[in-house]
């Protein structure tokens, strides 16, 4: 299989979870991007069951144990603090039960939502959402086992090839200098957990409430404004500044004060785009005109950019 992986043993992870449990369906989930994620449905003397069975792709330079025992740790806390988010059930930091490191979490019903028939319910849902996960208090144990954030979101500054890729954008050039040069002077702010990948691909809904938030293998801790930015790109590109502006309101009320950074980070995440747009728009084809996407996400990347302009006129005064 690929990146070295052996075939999870399904009647050993089985065993792990209850006696007796037989399986009944082993298929992929869709929307595994970059991770084999994998239902498996059993049965038990009360009745069916289903679980996920996640299993970590090789990334860049990723222990991929570490990030197992990350995402299991972070959904544990996810759930003391009453996060939509799959339960974790066992944790397999060396690959042994499920053949390469991965998690076993339990099956959260629901479905991607990307065009709602109640927008503003649904901005103020993902907006309340984020930011109850940002006021998940840390203690050094999480600081421990989490990334810096604020490093990982950068990392584009550190790698000369996505440099030369983020140039070929035409606002790219001048995205990777603003960053470049607001870095050392953005505000500090208490750290708070950051999802880091908080998009609408990684969120289910079901009767107009999310029920999960997945893909927690980049948990970090750093400036919360990073997921806010993130996402507000991409409701820009589906329905331009407009929609972004609700749901920072709706995240901004809830969460009790403005969000700092905005225009920094907006740019830092901008970067993550640059190079997806194309992809990102074949994961919905036919659902949003290619064209507007590209001019919403420009309009708000130069919107970020008049901003991150203002500051550092500002900071040379």
């Amino acid at each position: 299989m690929a990146n070295n992986q052996l075939a999870p043993n399904y009647a050993n992870i089985l065993h792990q979870l209850a006696d007796g449990a037989v399986a009944k369906e082993v298929r992929p989930l869709p929307g595994s991007f970059s991770n084999e994620t994998t239902l498996l449905g059993y049965e038990t003397a009360v009745g069916p069951e289903q679980v996920v069975v996640r299993r970590y792709a090789v990334f860049g330079d990723y222990d991929r144990g570490e990030k197992a025992e990350r995402e299991f740790k972070t959904l544990v806390l996810c759930q003391q603090h009453r996060i939509p988010a799959p339960m974790p059930l066992l944790l397999d930091r060396s690959g042994a039960l499920l053949g390469s490191p991965g998690i076993v979490t339990s099956f959260v019903p629901g479905q991607q939502l990307i065009q709602p028939t109640d927008e503003a319910s649904w901005v103020k849902e993902l907006g309340q959402t984020l930011a109850k996960i940002h006021t998940i208090p840390l203690t050094d144990n999480e600081l421990r086992f989490l990334l810096d954030g604020n490093n990982e979101v950068v990392w584009f500054l550190r790698n000369e090839k996505s440099k030369e890729s983020m140039c070929e954008h035409p606002d790219g050039r001048s995205t990777w200098q603003a960053v470049h040069d607001l870095l050392p002077t953005i505000q500090p702010v208490p750290p708070a957990l950051m999802h880091i990948d908080y998009w609408l691909g990684n969120i289910l809904w079901q009767e107009g409430r999310i029920t999960a938030v997945l893909d927690w293998e980049e948990a970090s801790f750093g400036d919360p404004g990073y997921d806010v930015a993130y996402l507000r790109l991409e409701l820009a590109m589906l329905g331009g500044e407009p929609l972004a502006d609700a749901f920072l309101a709706a995240y901004e009320l809830e969460y009790g004060r403005p969000v700092v950074n905005l225009a920094f980070w907006e740019l830092a995440a901008a970067a993550r785009f640059e190079g997806m747009i194309g992809e990102w728009q074949t994961l919905q084809p036919g659902v949003y005109d290619e064209t507007a996407v590209q001019q919403n996400f420009r309009n708000l990347l130069a919107s970020a950019l008049q901003r991150a302009g203002s500051i550092m006129e500002k900071n040379s005064d």
